[in-house]
């Protein structure tokens, strides 16, 4: 694919020293310390509106096999700061790089959970299409083969862990003011052994001066989930609004609340004019929507569920958790998905 460039020139002022191991790169570089960069780059605000969500034939501008990668599976939060000198032309050469290191470091003892396995197989692809705008880079799906021992000679490879980074509307403003040689690619989702995501992770850091961290998403996020996930139930049928909140009770009390779609959307339609050319939606109205849920609760159980923590929300379009965990379950509404998640990704880098 097209190599995509970010920014403005890179600072001169930095002091070059040279790597004892490229697992990736071979070049003289400057270390970056980009998450420790202050100034402009480390402001962005919190947005108190957005815009609803919109149906789109995702597959009309992605190829649907790279699609059918990304929904069902459930995915575990992260967010990464700006990659250095990651160049999407030299996925085949990271693809043979990452699996060595992987082998590597299973042989000096690292522990690889996923049995007695002769060798790795690593595949970068670049999933074009999700970005949305000229700043965002393009997706790259990361996933990892592997062949037990024992296995027969015809056996196909079993796929032990899959990953990808990604941008979706991303902040402009941030996305243009960093340095030529960043490329930024703040949301990385996992699903695998943990033992695999660690060395995946560390082979990135070593590669790219970056550094990783867990997303936990907050009740805030989850509560715009409900809401936009909920508007669009007169296009496409959600078939059920399920939220879950922990009651911090002893011992702890934990409630599933599931709501009849339609409710949800009538509630929702009160609260939600469409008089607004742009049909934004405002978080005043989001938190309007939660209230009413929580009080119609009230009105039957006598109990708050304000005095809790919402922990999750699902739908037939996806499902999201406060431990960083979630699901695509419609293609369709995914661009709204990965815009939130990625404001939350640049968010955590940079506080």
């Amino acid at each position: 694919m097209e190599e995509r460039d970010s920014a403005v020139g890179t600072p001169a002022s930095r002091p070059v020293t040279r790597r004892s191991k490229s697992y990736g790169r071979s070049c003289v570089e400057a270390p970056s310390y980009f998450w420790q960069t202050p100034g402009h780059l480390t402001v962005l605000k919190i947005p108190t509106s957005r815009g609803a969500a919109k149906s789109q034939i995702i597959t009309n501008k992605v190829d649907p096999e790279h699609i059918a990668l990304l929904v069902k599976n459930e995915w575990k939060l992260s967010y990464v700061t700006p990659l250095h000198c990651f160049r999407h032309t030299q996925l085949t050469s990271y693809s043979k790089h990452l699996s060595a290191f992987i082998v590597a470091e299973k042989q000096q003892g690292v522990a690889v959970e996923v049995g007695l396995e002769a060798g790795f197989k690593v595949t970068f692809t670049a999933v074009l299409g999700l970005a949305e705008t000229d700043e965002d880079a393009e997706t790259v799906f990361i996933q990892i083969q592997s062949k037990p021992v024992f296995a027969a000679a015809a056996d196909a490879p079993k796929v032990v862990w899959r990953g990808w980074l990604t941008c979706v509307n991303g902040d402009p403003e941030y996305l243009r003011s960093l340095p030529s040689d960043f490329v930024s690619l703040p949301l990385f989702c996992t699903s695998g052994p943990e033992s695999l995501t660690t060395l995946v992770k560390s082979w990135f850091e070593r590669a790219f001066d970056c550094n990783f961290g867990s997303l936990a998403l907050n009740s805030t996020t989850l509560n715009w989930l409900a809401a936009l996930w909920t508007g669009c139930h007169p296009t496409c049928n959600i078939r059920y609004l399920k939220l879950a909140w922990s009651l911090p009770t002893q011992p702890p009390l934990d409630v599933s609340y599931t709501v009849n779609p339609q409710d949800a959307w009538e509630l929702w339609n009160s609260i939600h004019t469409e008089e607004s050319t742009d049909d934004r939606i405002d978080i005043k109205e989001v938190q309007a929507l939660m209230n009413g849920l929580e009080t119609h609760f009230f009105r039957h159980f006598k109990i708050y569920l304000s005095a809790g923590t919402l922990v999750k929300v699902s739908t037939a379009l996806g499902s999201a958790q406060l431990d960083g965990k979630i699901k695509i379950g419609n293609s369709e509404y995914i661009t709204t998905l990965l815009t939130l998640l990625t404001e939350c990704a640049l968010l955590k880098m940079l506080t």
